[in-house]
């Protein structure tokens, strides 16, 4: 089944998305693996895995998260939906973004709360969700699967994911699962390795993208610029 998503990305041209397609291995817009940083941690047995459930991906803020087309929409009905909302809509700058454990995974986030950042993926969430087909009940159950609270569960129901409107935060993940002293080994590593790159982000437009099938990764459909 093809699935599609409306993310975040960073401008491909930046040392933000060159950074984070090198630590998952994996680049959306050319949809080619690409080489993990030159740094041992990197070259240990196992370190494919680090990153093997966030690869199929890509590096990415997750705005609206993937979802099935409604009966009766179409790729091309939802990228004119995109164009004209990310045309209405202001970009902006975030400050600094920092690395930190989010559960059990690392991820970029900002240091506090964004209001713009906040209002996008709301709007986002909102306006795209005449094209999602409902949750099938097997993606149901396998997200009940994780300890969701009440109102995670009811944004579930409501709108296909539980971590939206109240529930969003904002993250570009970097790992899977990790045990702590896993996560504080390779927090320590790519710290020092985005450190060298490390600068305000621009959010100056949204991405579709799209999955052909669950085992396979997602590709970048086209980049819409939000307004000057």
């Amino acid at each position: 089944m093809t699935r599609y998503a409306i993310y975040f990305l960073p401008n491909p041209a930046t040392g933000l998305w060159t950074f984070g397609c090198s630590v998952l291995g994996y680049d959306a817009v050319t949809q080619h693996c690409v080489p993990f940083p030159d740094h041992p941690i990197f070259r240990e047995e196992g370190a494919l895995e680090i990153s093997s459930e966030p690869r199929r991906y890509g590096f990415h803020a997750t705005l609206k998260a993937p979802f099935a087309l409604s009966y009766g929409q179409t790729e091309e009905d939802l990228a004119t939906a995109l164009s004209r909302f990310a045309s209405s809509r202001p970009r902006f700058t975030l400050p600094k973004l920092h690395i930190d454990r989010l559960g059990s995974f690392l991820a970029l986030v900002p240091a506090r709360p964004i209001a713009d950042l906040d209002d996008l993926a709301s709007a986002c969430v909102m306006a795209f969700e005449p094209f999602r087909a409902p949750v099938s009940d097997d993606d149901r159950s396998r997200r009940l699967k994780s300890p969701l609270t009440p109102r995670q569960i009811e944004l579930l129901d409501r709108w296909g994911y539980p971590y939206v409107l109240d529930e969003f935060r904002f993250h570009m993940t970097l790992t899977g699962t990790l045990d702590k002293p896993r996560a504080e080994v390779t927090a320590a590593v790519l710290r020092e390795i985005y450190a060298e790159i490390d600068e305000p982000v621009d959010v100056d437009a949204i991405t579709l993208l799209r999955q052909s099938g669950r085992s396979e990764p997602f590709v970048v459909v086209q980049r819409y610029p939000l307004a000057a």
